[in-house]
This record gives structure tokens, C-alpha cells and sequence, in this order.
């Protein structure tokens, strides 16, 4: 059968440019890139460009290097199906025909025999809207199933859950980043922003030259510590205590905003009561932290005349992550340091598309303009742009990681993987091999044989940042456009233009019918109108003429919203919520036998699971193996000698790294990055216990012991 949507396209020079201008395909400041011509091998180079009121003419070294994949020779450059005999299956080409064919067909028969359900997606955090939007749509509506989650489960569920509670809307930045230099007093949570996010740097230097004090919570010294006036070393697991310390002071000294909690807050009653006992003396015994030092952080913050507090991974990442979340927000609502110039909440976003990826379907629970699935009017919504009725779309599936449960249940039979590599960036990850294995048909859609293709029965060829027009949601909420750069090796598909093939090969191709990735957008804003998430007034027209729209942009005249609650919160009666929280133990406490706490993270040099920057050689070169760092009391504590590794044990595995001893970690705590795969994967130790409401693994909180190893 031949391609019954796309026509194959005419063969186009290679990498023959269709526009220059770009955006970096790495972290949540998706800053602007351009291609250029150069003497390298590929005919192009990456530079700065201008051409985007985010990190204006800088690049990181992700950014400059983010060529070097999309051209790099183990690219998938045709599909790829496993063939002979079972133990000693290769891959073998095979056309686009044949894939889409035999693909459905197995889809269809395991659906006939297992039910709707029997087959999953699970889709990624730097997708576009549009891919994002459809992978939801094919999901509920092609498939029928209710099985979809994506990898930002594991990186924003926590604080989207938190943001949800506390003000009604899930939206990472509250105000955009220019609004930094106007701040005071700035305190970032669990956020190692010089690495993760390089280029939001400056908007925090600018506040510093404006006299802002930065505190950094971190249990290591980190680069963006250094920058920062005040660094508190808090071991993982204690944020809730800290901050009610914290807001202990703010309470017991009367330092509160009286008005702003009276006239736009509730639950402030029960915080006074729950923080009494968390006086900074008696945190200061639990935790090590100076009684003064919790002081002074308590009355800086609460006297500025502006403030912001981001949060990222280091506490959101615990089956307490979202108390923490909240218990960083309650500084925000106790002081009134939000919605006004200067001040605000924040969870920094970790993934490309990692805002509007979370907003328009792929999360078990949600459908587009973050509307949610069980919602009765939310579901009439949804099925009326999509023709279809609201009885046939599924109900709740489940997150990412209780998938693969499912799969070791067997329940899921099949799985449709985009934009994602969970082998390495899922916890616990022997559970998810066991799972791929237990599959009767897995196929993923990617740029290379990343680690979970190693158990796929197809490999199809992935459509990279540069190939791609579509939008994205960076962390401020600014949706944008980014242009089509370079066409596709060997004539390929388009991934939207692959989930477009499949549905109709599903036979519900009627519901799939667009002729360019705009019409796909176009529908994305209709089904998003009058969502919290709300695109109804973007088109690719206002974008490309205004350098991007915030949303909630209602209407094609609303200027969209840059600053978040200026006029209130998104709970009917208009008011934030505060939360009491009272701290708990971590899923996975230290005791005699795993006396120590590990942590996970990112390097400047590596993105996510190291898929395309271990492809990089510039980076790859910097970074080219995962090291443990520990502290110079722990190795003295196990004998450790020059040259010597160390083993780092769990109650799931045990695995050795090369280390690097530092004054710049908590004692007790050992910190490894988690970019690498197979024998070099931290993730075989982290535990899989997930948070009741986010569903997020306690990847930051694993107990261990460790040894020194020759």
C-alpha cells in the first residue's frame, strides 16, 4: 500500500537550508539560534541570533554544539524491523510501506485480542505542541486507549501538582524572566541554574547589580552557589522543615503581608499553628542549619520590597515533593510576592518543551488547554473539535513508570515510543527492561538506537529540532514559533506526519486530515479555548510578528499575559491557597545498613539521557563518563585511596564510578549525574516509590552504602 496521507517529497540538497533562524532544541530557555555557512564538514555552523526577546545573542555550549547530532552518522536514516530467529534477531531495512502496514496490523491484532488498552504511548517532554497535541489525539482517539504518559512525569508533575493546588493553574514561571532584575531578594530551591538553564544567568546577575541578594538551597556547592550571597547546604529530604523554619520566623515576627493574606489568600490560620514547632533552633538540631543563618533568609526575604522563589528537580523530585512545592509557595502568599512587578513563584522547567508538552495531552489525565479527562464540560469541549463523542474517548490511564507496571502485569502488550529513551531516564530502571522484554510489539520513533530501541521491534526515523516547524512553551509560558530549517534525510516523514499515517492505516485517518503542521496548531488552539491553558487567540501569524504570546491569550486581540494573579487566582473565589505542611519521612530512609543519601542531576555538558550529547564529540569530550562526588569526610570514612573507584549499593543494585572528593557536597550525601545508559546508569538504584498525587519517583532520595574499590 502506498502513503495514503503524505506524498513523498522531492530530494532537496543536502542540509540545504529552507531559513536560518531557529531555536535551541535543549533546555526550557529554547533560546534563538541561526545556521550559517562554514568550511565544516556539514556545510554549517550554529551561532547566536537576535531574533528572540529570551537570552537575546547567547547560546551555551548545548546550544552552539546542537548541530553536531541532527548531522551525526549513526543517525536512523530508513525503518528498521528486528528479523530471524528468537535471541539472535538484527536489524534489517524495510520501507515506509511495509512498516506502516505490518505496524497497524500488529496493533489492530493485539487490540482484537487484549482490548483497546492493550497498546500504550509514551511520548517526551521536547516534542512541539503540535506533536505533543496529536500524540494525545492519536492516543485517545485513534488507538482508543487510555494508556498515555510521557517522560515529564519524572521532571514538572510535582510542581504542576503544586502550582494546581495553590493557585489553580499550572504555569512554571508565574512572571516572565526580564521581571528578575526588579527583585530584591531572589531564593532558588533545588536548582542549579548555571548548568541546567546557562543563559538565565544574566537576568540574575542584572538583579544582582540592582543589589538583589541570591540564595542558593543546594546540598552542593554548585556554580550558580557560588554567584549566590547565601548558600544553604540542606541535605536532601529536610525542604519542608527548612522552610517552615523559615516561616516560623516570618509568623513569630509578624513579618507577614496582613492584607494581601486577607484579601487574596485561605489556610493562613492553619500554617501559624503548624509552623510553631519549627522554631530555627530546633531545625538547626535536625538539619545543621545555623539558627542565624535561617534567620537572616527568614527577615531578607520577608522585609525586600520585591521577591522571587524558583524551585526545581532537587526537592520536586521525592514522594514529599509536592509539600515541598507547596511550602516554597507559602513564602510567596505569607508576604504578598506575587503578582506584581518583581515577584513571583517559579519551578524552572527542565525540558525544551517541558510547559506546553505537559498542557495539551500526553499526561495520563489531561486534555488539551490542561482541561481535565474526567471532567464532564472539559470532555464535551475536546470531543466537539475533534467530531467525535464524548462517550468515546477513554477515561485515566496511569503515569509513566506504573505503564511499565502494567506491562510486567501484563495488561499492556504494546507501546509507541516518541521523543523518549525511559530505559535510562526512568528509576528503578531493571523494572522497565523487564517490561520492554515482556512486550509483543515496541517501536520507537527516534534519531538514533538510543538504549530502549536496543528491545524494539521497529525503529523508525525521528524528525529532528531543525526539520520541524511547530511551537513551543518555553518556561515564562511564552508560546513561539520555530521555523523549519533543514528537510529531512533520505525524503523521511515528518513525526507528525508519522502519527498522521498510523491513525489512518487505523482506520481513523478522517480525524486526521491537515494539510500543514499549522493546521494542526489551529485545531490545538480551538480545543485549547477556554482551558486554563489557553492558546484560542494564538496563530502562527501573531507569533511570528510578535516574537511570541504568553498565555492565557483568550482572543485574537488579547495581548496575552506575561505576569500571572495580577487580578487573582484561578480558584472560584479568586484566592490563592496556602497549605500547612507538616514534614515527612522520604519513601526510603537512611538506616544502619544504607547509611548514606543519593542524589541524581544534570552536567552543563549533557541533556536528559545523553542521547544526543553523548553524540556530541565537543561535549561528550568534557563529560565523557559519569564520576561520584563525595565529601572528603566519607572518603576518609571508607579508606578511599588516590585512583581508587568507588561502589555505590542500593536496595536495587549495585554499580561502580570513578569519584571526585569535594568540600562542596553535604557529608552524607553522594551526587551522580544521571545522562548515561546500560553499566553507567544511576538509575538501576534510584526507587521507583512515587509521590501519592504527582506520581513523581523519588529520584533525588535513595538510600545507599558505599565502599572504596580498587
Amino acid at each position: 500500500m502506498a502513503l495514503t496521507l503524505f506524498k513523498k517529497k522531492k530530494k532537496s540538497q543536502k542540509n540545504q537550508p529552507v531559513s536560518n533562524q531557529s531555536h535551541c532544541c535543549f533546555c526550557s530557555m529554547q533560546c534563538s539560534l541561526q545556521l550559517v555557512p562554514s568550511d565544516k564538514k556539514s556545510g554549517l555552523v550554529v551561532k547566536p541570533s537576535p531574533d528572540f526577546p529570551v537570552a537575546t545573542g547567547r547560546l551555551c555550549q548545548k546550544g552552539l554544539n546542537s548541530l553536531d547530532h541532527v548531522v551525526h552518522p549513526s543517525r536512523i536514516r530508513e525503518p528498521l524491523v528486528r528479523v530471524g530467529e528468537e535471541g539472535d534477531k538484527k536489524w534489517s531495512t524495510t520501507s515506509w510501506e511495509t512498516a506502516f502496514d505490518q505496524i497497524s496490523n500488529k496493533m489492530k491484532e493485539l487490540q482484537n485480542i487484549h482490548g483497546k488498552d492493550s497498546v500504550s504511548v509514551f511520548g517526551g517532554g521536547s516534542l512541539t505542541n503540535e506533536v505533543s497535541y496529536l500524540l494525545g489525539k492519536f492516543t485517545r482517539v485513534a488507538l482508543q486507549s487510555k494508556y498515555i504518559d510521557y517522560n515529564g512525569r519524572y521532571c514538572m508533575s510535582t510542581a504542576a501538582a503544586a502550582g494546581n493546588k495553590a493557585f489553580g493553574v499550572d504555569r512554571g514561571l508565574t512572571l516572565p524572566l526580564a521581571e528578575l532584575e526588579n527583585a530584591k531578594y531572589i531564593i532558588l530551591a533545588g536548582s542549579n541554574i548555571a548548568e541546567c538553564q546557562p543563559t538565565m544567568l544574566p537576568y540574575l546577575m542584572a538583579a544582582k547589580k540592582k543589589g538583589a541578594v541570591i540564595v542558593t538551597i543546594d546540598p552542593r556547592n554548585t556554580k550558580t552557589s557560588k554567584l549566590s550571597d547565601i548558600h544553604v547546604r540542606l541535605q536532601p529530604g529536610f525542604d519542608a522543615m527548612f522552610v517552615n523554619a523559615l516561616l516560623h520566623v516570618i509568623v513569630n515576627e509578624k513579618l507577614y503581608d496582613v492584607q494581601f493574606i486577607k484579601d487574596k489568600t485561605n489556610g493562613f490560620s492553619e500554617l501559624v499553628d503548624t509552623v510553631k514547632p519549627f522554631s530555627p533552633d530546633v531545625v538547626e538540631e535536625m538539619t545543621g542549619i545555623l539558627a542565624p543563618k535561617i534567620r537572616t533568609i527568614a527577615r531578607g526575604f520577608a522585609k525586600a520590597k520585591t521577591g522571587i522563589v524558583f524551585t526545581a528537580r532537587g526537592l520536586e523530585q521525592q514522594v514529599n515533593g509536592v509539600e515541598n512545592t507547596l511550602n516554597y509557595i507559602n513564602l510567596c502568599l505569607t508576604t504578598g510576592k506575587i503578582g506584581k512587578s518583581g515577584c513571583g513563584f517559579g519551578a524552572v522547567t527542565g525540558q525544551a518543551n517541558g510547559q506546553g508538552g505537559r498542557e495539551h495531552g500526553q499526561k495520563a489525565d489531561q486534555l488539551p488547554g490542561y482541561r481535565m479527562l474526567e471532567d464532564k464540560s472539559a470532555r464535551e469541549h475536546v470531543a466537539k473539535v475533534w467530531g467525535i463523542s464524548p462517550d468515546e474517548l477513554p477515561r485515566n490511564g496511569v503515569s509513566a513508570f506504573e505503564m511499565f507496571e502494567k506491562m510486567n502485569a501484563g495488561e499492556i502488550k504494546a507501546m509507541i515510543v516518541l521523543g523518549s529513551n525511559p530505559i535510562v531516564s526512568s528509576p528503578n530502571n531493571a523494572v522497565v527492561e523487564q517490561a520492554l522484554k515482556k512486550l509483543e510489539l515496541l517501536v520507537v520513533v527516534d534519531l538514533f538506537e538510543t538504549e530502549t530501541a536496543e528491545y524494539a521491534d521497529w525503529l523508525i526515523p525521528g524528525s529532528s529540532f531543525l526539520e520541524a516547524e511547530g511551537t513551543l512553551t518555553n518556561l515564562e509560558g511564552r508560546v513561539f514559533h520555530r521555523a523549519k530549517v533543514l528537510e529531512t534525510p533520505n525524503e523521511n516523514l515528518l513525526d507528525y506526519e508519522i502519527i498522521c499515517e498510523f491513525a489512518e492505516r487505523l482506520g481513523r485517518g478522517q480525524y486526521f486530515q491537515y494539510q500543514s503542521i499549522e493546521d494542526v496548531f489551529n485545531e490545538l488552539a480551538r480545543a485549547s479555548a477556554g482551558g486554563k491553558a489557553d492558546y484560542g487567540g494564538i496563530t502562527y501569524e501573531r507569533l511570528k510578528e510578535e516574537k511570541g504570546l504568553f498565555w492565557p491569550c483568550h482572543e485574537p486581540n488579547h495581548p496575552g499575559t506575561p505576569m500571572m494573579f495580577k487580578d487573582g487566582f484561578y480558584h472560584e473565589d479568586g484566592k490563592a491557597k496556602i497549605f500547612a505542611i507538616k514534614p515527612e519521612k522520604p519513601a526510603e530512609p537512611i538506616d544502619q545498613e544504607y547509611p548514606y543519601i543519593l542524589t541524581t542531576g544534570r552536567l552543563a555538558n549533557h541533556y536528559l539521557s545523553g542521547a544526543q550529547t553523548r553524540r556530541t564529540e565537543n561535549l561528550n569530550k568534557r563529560s565523557p563518563l559519569p564520576v561520584a562526588e563525595i565529601h572528603p569526610w566519607l572518603a576518609k570514612k571508607i579508606g578511599l585511596l588516590p585512583n581508587q573507584k568507588i561502589n555505590i549499593t542500593s536496595r536495587r543494585g549495585s554499580l561502580d564510578f570513578h569519584v571526585k572528593i569535594t568540600e562542596g557536597i553535604h557529608p552524607k550525601t553522594i551526587f551522580v549525574p544521571f545522562h548515561w545508559g546500560k553499566e553507567l546508569a544511576i538509575n538501576q538504584l534510584t526507587n521507583d516509590a512515587l509521590a501519592p498525587i504527582s506520581r513523581m519517583p523519588e529520584f533525588k532520595i535513595c538510600a545507599v552504602r558505599v565502599k572504596a574499590i580498587k
